[in-house]
């Protein structure tokens, strides 16, 4: 059988996580059908074939040639970062001038060149740890445990997309960049809006190595005008 397109090589995913959902959610039985579904598709054979942590990391890695994401020397913050696959593909991105901020509770296996922070997103403390720190890029992959809900799944998750994003106002240099995942549902179009204010431009997007099944998308802002340079009536 074909593994499908070719791929490049790099790394992150749903994983193990996606399986624990998966079989909180609607039983064993989708657990058994999510890991026999995950050894056929091509992206996380590929992942594993190349030695990488997760398949996610070809999200990011679509993203990034897209939208022109890094540059060499960049500083970026991965929010939500285990198991570390996004911050892998950001550290190859911003070469050895950049440097990498990833920022998890969970634990992170050590990546060469990569600071990790155990810190929860809204944690006073995580403020504390960034002080004085400016990044080109803000990132977020959280995503909320899944209750079965969907419509407090997709609540939730606009949440998660609104704390990163409250980060940028301390964090994100002016002209940077900010990408953040969040489930599709009533209340994107709401969430667009308030962030359509701070970007020269927001796009939706959903890239290839997610799931069709997956409601996940990927909001992309570009050209961060923080309040203090967007002006009266901007």
């Amino acid at each position: 059988m074909s593994d499908g397109p070719e791929l490049p090589e790099i790394a992150r995913a749903d994983g193990v996580a996606g399986f624990s959902y998966a079989r909180e959610a609607t039983g064993r039985r989708v657990g058994r059908r999510f890991l026999s579904e995950r050894r056929r598709d091509p992206y996380y054979r590929a992942a594993q074939r190349q030695g990488l942590r997760s398949r996610a990391a070809f999200k990011l890695d679509t993203l990034a040639e897209r939208y022109h994401l890094f540059r060499p020397g960049d500083a970026v913050l991965d929010l939500g970062a285990a198991p570390g696959g996004w911050s892998i593909v950001a550290r190859m991105r911003v070469g050895d001038r950049g440097s990498v901020v990833a920022v998890d509770p969970r634990p992170v296996d050590p990546i060469d060149g990569v600071d990790v922070i155990r810190r929860s997103v809204g944690d006073p403390h995580l403020s504390l740890r960034l002080a004085g720190r400016r990044f080109d890029v803000v990132m977020s992959d959280m995503a909320p445990s899944i209750s079965g809900a969907y419509s407090t799944d997709h609540a939730r998750s606009v949440d998660l997309a609104r704390a990163a994003f409250g980060l940028c106002a301390t964090f994100l240099k002016p002209r940077g960049t900010f990408v953040v995942k969040v489930f599709a549902g009533d209340l994107i179009p709401e969430l667009s809006k308030e962030f359509e204010e701070h970007f020269d431009r927001l796009v939706r997007t959903k890239p290839p190595a997610s799931r069709e099944r997956s409601s996940e998308m990927y909001l992309v802002g570009l050209g961060f005008r923080p309040p203090a340079l967007r002006g009266p009536g901007s």
